[in-house]
């Protein structure tokens, strides 16, 4: 019973009530490192779809075309607020947090390309990964239907019955070798790398 009247007596007292009945709390406040979904700076858009390539969250972000101009267009329901994207645009054209604050104070950037891996077991030279390639197309309009090509400067051709990889680093990503082989023996990997310093400026 004394333990009870105890209890009583210490949460009746004048200074107790006013601290629960009347209990505040700072003002919640947003961190300068949060990291919120991206969102445009003023900055025009290349069209590089560096973005793209580094998003981890398949349909995380996609870059459109609309009135002549390229716009990066970000989907909450897929985007997981990694800020990669932020990093690796090489224009400043979206921002989050202080990630761009960062990456020039601290002169990082990413660096990044794509790889084209050709499965020789698989591959039956048919040719259709150098044709439907639009790199390709552009650089040689004459492109023969067998994915041979004259020309020293397409990303791949048939040469000696096997696909010859010339020039990797002209590979946009576009994936259109990869989806129309019927053997699945091509594909593209993106690759990416982390620089600092000069490499950065550049």
């Amino acid at each position: 019973m004394r333990s009870i009247i105890y209890y009583v007596r210490e949460f009746l007292r004048p200074e107790w009530l006013k601290k629960f009945f009347f209990a505040k709390t700072a003002p919640l406040a947003t961190p300068s490192y949060f990291k919120d979904y991206p969102s445009l700076t003023e900055k025009e858009c290349t069209g590089c779809f560096a973005c793209m390539m580094i998003c981890p969250a398949p349909g995380g972000i996609v870059v459109l075309a609309k009135k002549d101009e390229w716009v990066p267009t970000v989907y909450p329901g897929h985007c997981i607020r990694c800020g990669l994207c932020v990093e690796a645009c090489p224009e400043g054209v979206l921002t989050s947090g202080r990630i761009l604050d960062v990456t020039r104070r601290d002169k990082t950037a990413f660096s990044s390309w794509y790889r084209l891996e050709v499965e020789d077991a698989l591959c039956m030279r048919c040719g259709n990964c150098c044709v439907s390639c639009p790199v390709n197309r552009q650089v040689d309009p004459q492109l023969a239907g067998t994915g041979t090509s004259s020309s020293d400067e397409v990303i791949m051709r048939i040469e000696g019955g096997r696909v010859r990889i010339l020039h990797e680093e002209k590979c946009t990503g576009c994936k259109t070798c990869e989806i129309n082989c019927p053997n699945s023996a091509i594909r593209v990997a993106r690759m990416v790398e982390g620089v600092q310093g000069e490499e950065a400026e550049a």
